[in-house]
């Protein structure tokens, strides 16, 4: 492949090298080469390119191959080396104790957790039993005083004048 490269650079730099050695044309760009010696290195490109092309298209062919197996040799590298992590934590223990680490901390966080719920119901409970007295009481006290002001009331009635009552209503709230 490198041969064939280098062959094709050398009859490109010759022929390179034709045109900027050609004679030129007065008040022109043109210039005056050879015919034949342009045909002949033009002919030997044209031999040289197709294998140089054919030399490359087999290396990038190979490229492909080549990084492939690469990328499949990596991959199994990687697959060893974890399986061989696994077996080695299992083997010295370290997963072992890591587990039941794990798992005590884990039911410590459960019991934990329950102990807490409980103690928040029974605050919840004792919370609502005063709540729930304090109403009772409430009740009872406001059902006394209705009863209280409908007996009262009633005495009131027959204890006063109907002039008294009316009399009554007409004053003015004390301030």
């Amino acid at each position: 492949m490198a041969d064939s490269l280098t062959a094709v650079q050398a009859k490109l730099a010759e022929l390179t090298g034709l045109f900027e050695d050609a004679r030129s044309m007065p008040l022109s760009a043109s210039c005056v080469v050879n015919r034949s010696e342009v045909l002949a290195l033009l002919g030997e490109l044209d031999v040289l390119l197709p294998e140089a092309m054919t030399q490359a298209r087999a290396v990038l062919g190979d490229q492909d191959a080549v990084v492939e197996q690469g990328r499949r040799s990596a991959e199994q590298i990687i697959a060893a080396a974890h399986e061989e992590r696994r077996l080695m934590l299992e083997d010295t223990g370290v997963w072992s104790e890591a587990q039941a680490a794990a798992d005590q901390l884990l039911e410590q966080a459960r019991g934990t957790s329950e102990a807490m719920r409980l103690e928040v119901e029974d605050y919840v409970d004792a919370k609502l039993a005063n709540f729930e007295i304090v109403l009772t009481k409430t009740l009872a006290a406001v059902e006394r005083g209705r009863d209280k002001l409908s007996g009262r009331h009633e005495l009131d009635e027959l204890a006063r004048p109907d002039d008294q009552v009316d009399g009554f209503l007409e004053e003015p709230l004390p301030s």
